[in-house]
């Protein structure tokens, strides 16, 4: 029977595969351990910002994962890759990397699997994405639900994202809104930084797109009550997940879906990633 992971719950070694709850790798990049669990993905209708494609369903993760603890870094990328893409070089090593496609981060993980002699690197799933956003939480943030809208500042948001209230200040009507160093804010509960904001992150499904309705979305085939480790691989396009430096409040909710075309370069898009155990 799986097991419910709630908010709180240290993620400690996992018995049955003897993982360890975090390691680094030779990258410096920091992963920690999600043991597997069932929890509830998507976003109740009575949710403020909650969109029709984010239909609440019960979600089954069947294996642990590791997932780094912040977003891949400038400094991370070019030390792997020998260029850095960013737009906001200027914010430094320390900054998420920006301006990268999915197509950049399969890359990026060819050449981290070639570094470490593996294959289980990858980028999360959609569905472990949201699993590790909400370490245990069902409201429409890690840190609770937010009166405030659209790039209103919310004491509770500024706790763990950097988004259109905080990251930057008006000058002359003029925003210098701009991405931060990753693992300033508080972590959420599992102690993974950053899923919130500061950049939005590329995640492993593919999806279809909606838009001739006038309610764009994401769709696949996936997002059903009872899915077991769903992973979409139909589609043109690959799905986004999190908040970003220049993001509005709801679009930084744990169930906010959005997508973008494998080719797509966006100075507001990262991303992070997994190691499986096996």
């Amino acid at each position: 029977m799986m097991m419910l992971i709630s908010a709180g719950t240290f993620l400690h070694p996992d018995e049955s595969t003897g993982a360890s709850s975090a390691f680094t790798n030779k990258l410096g990049i920091r992963f920690i351990y999600a043991k597997p669990g069932m929890f509830i993905m998507g976003s109740p209708e009575e949710e403020s910002g909650h969109e029709w494609d984010e239909k609440q369903h019960e979600v089954n993760i069947t294996e642990g994962f590791y997932i780094s603890v912040t977003e891949i870094t400038q400094g991370q990328y070019e030390k792997l890759m020998g260029v850095n893409p960013s737009a906001f070089k200027a914010c430094g090593n320390n900054c998420p990397v920006d301006t990268v496609s999915w197509n950049d981060c399969q890359e990026f993980l060819k050449k981290l699997n070639h570094l470490e002699n593996t294959s289980q690197y990858r980028l999360p799933t959609e569905a472990e994405w949201e699993y590790a956003c909400r370490a245990g939480s069902q409201s429409a943030f890690t840190v609770g639900d937010v009166s405030e809208k659209n790039c209103e500042f919310s004491k509770l948001l500024d706790m763990v994202a950097w988004y259109c209230g905080n990251s930057g200040k008006a000058e002359n009507v003029i925003y210098d809104l701009k991405p931060h160093g990753v693992g300033v804010k508080k972590p959420n509960a599992w102690g993974i930084y950053d899923m919130h904001g500061n950049v939005q992150e590329w995640c492993l499904d593919q999806c279809g797109w909606r838009n001739w309705t006038g309610l764009p979305g994401v769709m696949t085939e996936t997002y059903k009550d009872g899915a077991v480790n769903p992973l979409s691989s139909e589609g043109k396009n690959c799905v986004i997940r999190g908040g970003s430096w220049n993001a509005k409040i709801d679009r930084l909710r744990s169930a906010e879906r959005t997508s973008y075309k494998p080719v797509a370069k966006k100075n507001n898009l990262g991303f992070r990633i997994v190691k499986t155990t096996k």
